[in-house]
């Protein structure tokens, strides 16, 4: 691969290769008139996740995006987009780095990359990364096993490169709910029975939203979720009109493409629970879900999200269907297999900065480790630091509504 007549503009960078094309988009509107390539390049990465998708990244783009701050790496073979990096730029422990778009609201992190030009794909997207000022290392904090920038990016990094463990995933098999009784021992394969049987005499209706109706069905599903968590510790970030704002721009769009879908359960006609669910290649995920306190007098809500989730699955094609993150004990029940994500830190090449960064994340994290094996207070003590430290930014500083260059007006957070 011949790499000559290389440019650089303000804003923007190109780099000819040939037929090979690199492009970084700092603009503020950088996704406008990507939707159908970036789809396109989504079906044609077996890696890719829900979270890469178009409708998830402009949404969260436009609603928590820092303005400035896009880098977004575009590579071309000819006219075909085959490599696409969403990145933001951000300052942590005094080190410029770059992130994913996605924030901690996205349970993965990663690049899309055409499989069939993976390698050649990620040597460009890696040679245009290093090419631009203003970072020292790359972090991506959630990353799935598989996923393309712990595989070909990882492979064709000249720099530095660390990894280290992050959240657990639980995940079971897409295959009728009957089958996975025999996951289950002899007392909790009864009661599992009895569990999905009491369903099915509930007369349960379950319809998908189409995507015109997001809106409201995402209104609804936050309503539920915070009526069902009242009293329970919910994550306050879960109430904002940022976070409504986001999920209902972002449904709709996932739904349009086939990226999500939004299940609705009525019980004579009334509306008793909603549930989002995002959709990949291999597995459909779990992400919220909201339940009238009433119908967990009725049914097992557990067992019924999991049985409409495992019908959409088989429909779909899907082999799996996960929890996404956390691997809380409700979690456990139906004895699913573990998925452990990886955070994965890039170096810029030379960059004692950088360098410097990915260790000692790595060194925190296995401190952390070793923390909740020995001292598990610790953690206990960090996490209430946490919750307090949210509690302050979701009051201050206050949501902005502002007016978007094509006239639209969309709510933006400043952290």
């Amino acid at each position: 691969m011949t790499r000559q007549s290389r440019r650089v503009e303000v804003g923007e960078t190109s780099l000819d290769t040939g037929r090979w094309t690199a492009e970084v988009r700092c603009a503020d509107d950088g996704f406008a008139g990507l939707a159908a390539d970036w789809n396109e390049l989504f079906e044609r990465c077996v890696a890719a996740t829900p979270f890469q998708s178009y409708g998830w990244l402009n949404s969260w783009w436009r609603t928590y995006g820092l303005p400035g701050r896009l880098r977004l790496v575009l590579v071309r073979h000819g006219d075909r987009l085959v490599g696409a990096a969403a990145l933001m730029q951000r300052w942590r422990a005094g080190c410029p780095i770059l992130t994913p778009l996605g924030g901690s609201i996205s349970d993965f992190t990663d690049v899309l990359l055409d499989d069939a030009v993976a390698s050649l794909a990620a040597s460009v997207l890696a040679d245009t990364l290093i090419r631009q000022r203003g970072w020292q290392a790359i972090d991506f904090p959630e990353t799935r096993p598989g996923a393309t920038v712990a595989t070909a990016v990882w492979d064709m990094w000249p720099g530095a490169r660390r990894t280290a463990s992050a959240s657990l995933c639980l995940e079971l098999p897409a295959i009728p709910i009957e089958h996975l009784f025999g996951r289950l021992s002899g007392r909790a394969r009864k009661s599992a029975r009895n569990r999905l049987s009491q369903l099915l005499r509930a007369d349960i209706a379950v319809r998908e939203v189409a995507a015109d109706d997001a809106a409201r069905a995402i209104d609804d599903l936050l309503r539920l979720h915070a009526v069902q968590w009242k009293g329970r510790g919910i994550n306050k970030h879960h109430l904002t009109a940022v976070f409504a704002h986001h999920l209902a721009r972002a449904a709709r769009e996932m739904i349009d493409s086939g990226h999500a879908a939004l299940l609705e359960y009525r019980i004579g006609g009334r509306l008793m629970a909603s549930s989002l669910v995002l959709i990949g290649h291999d597995f459909l995920g779990g992400y919220i879900y909201g339940a009238d306190p009433a119908l967990r007098q009725q049914v097992d809500i557990r067992t019924m999200l999991l049985w409409s989730r495992l019908l959409v699955a088989h429909r779909l094609g899907c082999s799996i269907v996960s929890e996404l993150r956390g691997a809380e004990p409700h979690k456990r029940r139906w004895d699913p297999t573990e998925s452990q994500n990886r955070r994965i830190l890039l170096a810029r090449p030379g960059s004692i900065l950088g360098m410097a960064y990915a260790s000692g994340v790595r060194a925190t994290r296995d401190a952390v480790v070793a923390a909740k094996e020995h001292a598990p207070w610790l953690l206990r003590t960090r996490d209430k630091i946490r919750r307090f430290t949210r509690a302050c930014r979701l009051t201050w500083p206050p949501l902005r509504t502002e007016q978007a260059g094509d006239g639209r007006q969309g709510c933006t957070w400043r952290p």
